[in-house]
């Protein structure tokens, strides 16, 4: 890979405009001044952002886009009216024909999702693709998919979604056999749905040396940071996400009522403030920010709509690291290894002499 680091970002994209994707590529442009960012926009509202960031100005491109992507938008509609012009679909393109190395969007998930799709189309031998999530655990982080992409999934994409996990775990946290579970209502091999005992079966016997399977998880273990690696399919993912970021919320709003009960609540707040803030972004869905599509292409990394500089820089990093540690490759070696190691190419080619 060269020396620097192509990342095309959505200005368009997200509940708080371009301001906050401005701001926040100068942040990640601070930390890794490596990356080369194309911004693809509104050039009469991007460019006076830019212009506060001069560093950013200079090295960045911009790229005038007249359409942009609404956050309310169906995929289908958002397809119809911006392809090929919207600032969305033309920051995808740009990893397509190899300007870019990685997009990051915080726009709408399931137009991001359906314009990904359409143009970087599926990897050979994925059939869906997966959005994988980064989770804060009891014992550092975790990675879980499929968080929305594909409703519903049989045996052998299960299988599909925890090499692609796998992989990302191996860029991400530098394990080299990271352990993978697969979420189920109970750990015992008799329980759940057939899909996913078969799935557990198969990776069981395929002993895989890029990943340890380690058998069924429940929805505890999502906290407590079990494995490296929860698949599941996008329904029941969906689910589990969006449920941990209401009680989180809910356990802020806790923490604030509580705080403001007493002036002694007050007074202890102030002494032990820095505590609170580490939790609060522990907490914060909006920090813990980059939802990476997988299974294409190419790399896409969808920022949460709602987060702010800081937040947006996250999800730059997120992209800078998927990107600089080669994740296409090494996803593309883990599936060649398996499917036509163990079962023969999907295409009906020969595998690997």
């Amino acid at each position: 890979m060269a020396q620097t680091v192509r990342i095309s970002l959505d200005a368009m994209g997200g509940d708080n405009g371009a301001k906050v994707v401005v701001d926040g590529a100068a942040l990640a442009l601070e930390r890794r001044p490596d990356i080369v960012f194309s911004l693809f926009g509104d050039k009469d509202v991007v460019a006076p952002l830019l212009a506060a960031h001069p560093r950013l100005r200079d090295t960045a491109s911009l790229h005038h886009c007249d359409v942009s992507v609404a956050m309310d938008a169906k995929p289908s509609q958002a397809l119809r009216q911006g392809r090929w012009k919207s600032s969305m679909w033309r920051s995808i393109d740009a990893v397509k024909t190899g300007e870019a190395d990685v997009a990051v969007s915080a726009g709408n998930t399931g137009a991001l999702m359906a314009m990904s799709k359409f143009c970087l189309r599926t990897m050979a031998n994925i059939e869906r693709p997966a959005i994988a999530a980064i989770w804060p655990t009891a014992r550092g982080e975790s990675i879980v998919l499929d968080v929305g992409a594909t409703i519903g999934a049989d045996a052998q994409q299960l299988i599909d979604f925890a090499l692609l996990g796998g992989a990302m775990a191996r860029v991400l946290f530098s394990i080299e056999r990271p352990s993978v579970g697969l979420l189920n209502i109970g750990v015992e091999e008799v329980k759940g749905l057939e899909e996913v005992r078969t799935a557990g079966r198969l990776l069981r016997e395929a002993n895989l040396d890029t990943l340890t399977y380690d058998g069924f998880v429940e929805g505890d273990d999502l906290g407590k940071g079990t494995v490296d690696v929860v698949v599941t399919e996008g329904f029941a993912g969906n689910i589990a996400l969006k449920t941990a970021e209401g009680t989180a919320k809910q356990i802020g709003g806790y923490l604030r009522a509580a705080m403001n009960r007493s002036w002694r609540a007050r007074l202890g707040y102030l002494l032990a403030r820095d505590s609170f803030d580490v939790l609060r972004a522990k907490l914060d869905p909006r920090k813990v920010n980059g939802g990476v599509f997988l299974g294409l292409n190419g790399i896409v990394i969808k920022s949460h709509g709602g987060t702010d500089p800081e937040g947006f820089s996250s999800a730059i990093e997120l992209a800078y690291d998927m990107a600089r540690n080669d994740l296409m490759h090494k996803i593309s070696n883990d599936l060649k290894h398996y499917h036509r190691g163990r079962f023969g190419a999907r295409d009906g080619s020969e595998g690997d002499k």
